[in-house]
């Protein structure tokens, strides 16, 4: 596969993760004036080359959000070889998307594992999370949805 057909493919997936816009007319949720709080939870473990991500998408409302999009990016690249989670896809040599799922208001939404193997074998890894789509609504508070851990490669986990 040439690699304009990759990258074709990848953006393709992507869309498909990210949902093809605002619901539809009628009154649906569209997303475009609603607000919502999105939020991640959870903890991030090294041990090993091997890093393991664990975190619950939750809205603290006002809206619902029919599904969203959080973003892993790390300092170390992958390995070539993974078995992500259903709703999850590779982006890149460093970042992985994951789809929420439905977060209804002031409630959770799925829980998220992500077993990733790295290249090689940091003493530490800086993880990244954050929301690349949001459902089209309005997220003020990016205190409790962007968040940088850094994992040392001791099997220690550290809660985010």
């Amino acid at each position: 596969m040439r690699r304009g057909a990759v990258r074709s493919v990848v953006v393709a997936g992507l869309l498909v993760l990210c949902g093809a816009g605002p619901v539809g007319p009628a009154g649906a949720w569209t997303g475009a004036d609603e607000e919502a709080d999105v939020a991640y939870h959870g903890r991030v473990q090294m041990a090993r080359g091997q890093l393991k991500v664990w975190m619950v998408p939750q809205n603290e409302g006002p809206a619902e959000v029919p599904n969203a999009t959080v973003r892993v990016r790390l300092s170390a690249d992958l390995a070539d070889r993974h078995e992500l989670s259903e709703g999850c896809a590779r982006v890149g040599r460093r970042e992985v998307v994951c789809e929420t799922g439905a977060l209804p208001r002031h409630g959770r939404g799925r829980h998220i594992a992500l077993v990733l193997g790295l290249r090689e074998r940091p003493a530490e890894v800086a993880v990244r999370i954050d929301t690349l789509w949001d459902g089209g609504a309005t997220d003020r508070n990016h205190a409790n949805n962007e968040h940088l851990v850094l994992a040392l490669d001791t099997g220690d986990p550290y809660a985010f």
